[in-house]
């Protein structure tokens, strides 16, 4: 029968039985009429890049194999292997196209702007949106963004007073942040999919009673402050990079899993009475804790910056495994019920140690194996009892001031002030040991003593007043104790 298939101008293979010369085509449609047999039409690019332009046509393809003798279904079925061969791919290009232009959106500069529930029902034929989705304070009452299960970018609903509720039955990350601030009517959220977030910022959220999801397996960034939330139970996360929580006043207790912070912990002014648990916490940069009842760290090992805690209602504090701090304080102010404070382990502290304030605190002995404190000690309190037996090795100065009589304590420790003082030199900045003091509680600046030794006990015994040369290093009382430490270390 001859060929039926020739390579045209346009780059195409040409299936037809037209291209046949006038006796070939008789034959054809004599075998045709004969066995049953129509021979296709069919087009198919030689290169798959070019559908997009010209694309595929079939007209027909039928065939009754057991009617065609054989040298004639030879000739007749190649062009269905040819078919099988070209086409299938094509097919299976064209339909992966096509799905992922239905399901991926990608906007137009970065970000779709919505300013109302139309505005948001026109995303729901994309399961992926690649940008961030802004809603404006024109949208109000119920908002409803379901379609979507990926945002790549951000989710932000700012400055809005009139948005009652947000829900989602299908979003369930966002690659950026989801940022929640001044919706002051917000009653109700609602995105149970919700399971991984970049940044999740919340501020003055309105009365929304909790936070509208199952769990939050993925977050590197947390702020939640000043909302009427009742528990963020849903943060299900073992590593975080940082998470502040303040002012919010029905938050009443919080024991997360978390086990590594690897930024800035800050916890303050949230419900009365608040109760904090870190049960699996080993390791963490810095940690701020303020306004609680009851807090706990059994497991924590290591904090690599700072640990302050500030104006909290426990009564005892302890931190059964931390072996150091790495270069960062430990402050304890203005703990007004904390009679007993104890870390047994801890061997170094890589800034400065701070004590004052804590007016029930009267025994200052829970430091056994404390051995290096690379800043200053300053301590200043309703001490009967201080001790640190283990201590070789005090960078800064020391500082100690107590309302009752330390004078024996005083003594002992002199035995370490710099060797301008009469001491063998472990504490290198100045030291000052001072008995009987009804100031001492009012004093919590960042201003350490003059090197006067040991005064105000009933001794009457002054130890030498010479300067050491560090003496009256004054700073930012949320920075001395480390600038003493960066000091010392300069001086080494």
């Amino acid at each position: 029968m001859g060929r039926l298939h020739e390579i045209t101008r346009d780059g195409f293979y040409d299936y037809s039985p037209d291209r046949l010369p006038p006796s070939q085509q008789q034959q054809h449609l004599e075998v045709t009429e004969q066995h049953g047999m129509l021979l296709p039409t069919l087009r198919i690019a030689r290169n798959i890049g070019g559908l997009g332009q010209e694309g595929i046509g079939v007209n027909y393809l039928y065939q009754r194999r057991n009617r065609l003798p054989r040298t004639k279904l030879r000739s007749s079925i190649w062009p269905v292997t040819m078919l099988v061969k070209y086409l299938a791919p094509a097919i299976v290009a064209i339909g992966a196209a096509s799905a992922q232009s239905a399901s991926t959106c990608t906007v137009s500069g970065g970000t779709t702007t919505i300013h109302s529930q139309a505005d948001a029902t026109g995303l729901a034929k994309c399961k992926t949106v690649k940008g961030s989705v802004v809603v404006t304070k024109d949208v109000a009452g119920d908002f409803q963004l379901s379609g979507p299960q990926i945002i790549t970018g951000d989710l932000k609903i700012e400055n809005n007073p009139n948005i009652n509720s947000i829900g989602s039955d299908t979003l369930e990350q966002i690659g950026g942040e989801f940022k929640l601030v001044e919706t002051t009517q917000l009653n109700s959220i609602n995105m149970q999919k919700l399971n991984s977030v970049s940044k999740l910022t919340w501020q003055s959220i309105g009365n929304a009673a909790d936070m509208g999801m199952t769990q939050l397996s993925k977050v590197d960034e947390i702020t939640i402050s000043d909302s009427h939330l009742r528990n963020i139970d849903a943060i299900n996360v073992t590593s975080i990079k940082s998470m502040n929580l303040d002012n919010n006043q029905f938050i009443t207790k919080y024991e997360p899993a978390i086990k590594q912070i690897t930024g800035d912990l800050i916890i303050q002014a949230n419900g009365l009475d608040m109760e904090v648990g870190f049960p699996n916490l080993i390791w963490a940069m810095n940690m701020a804790i303020a306004d609680v009842s009851k807090i706990s760290f059994p497991s924590l090992q290591v904090v690599n910056g700072s640990a302050r805690f500030d104006n909290n209602k426990f009564d005892s504090f302890s931190f059964p495994n931390l072996t150091e701090t790495k270069t960062g304080d430990i402050s304890f102010v203005g703990n007004e019920n904390m009679q007993n404070l104890t870390m047994p382990k801890l061997t170094q502290v890589g800034g400065g140690l701070l004590i004052a304030n804590n007016t029930k605190l009267e025994e200052m002995n829970g430091f056994p194996a404390l051995q290096t404190v690379v800043g200053a000690i300053k301590l200043r309190g309703n001490f009967s009892e201080v001790k640190f037996p283990k201590l070789q090795s005090v960078r800064g100065a020391f500082d100690l001031s107590s309302t009752n009589d330390v004078t024996d304590d005083c003594k002992a420790l002199a035995k370490m002030a710099p060797k301008t003082q009469g001491g063998n030199g472990e504490i290198e900045g100045t030291f000052d040991c001072q008995s009987n003091n009804e100031e001492a509680n009012k004093d919590t600046s960042g201003k350490t003593g003059s090197g006067q030794g040991v005064t105000g006990g009933s001794s009457g015994k002054d130890g030498d007043k010479k300067d050491s040369g560090a003496a009256g290093l004054s700073v930012n009382a949320g920075l001395f104790l480390a600038a003493a430490g960066v000091l010392a270390q300069l001086l080494l």
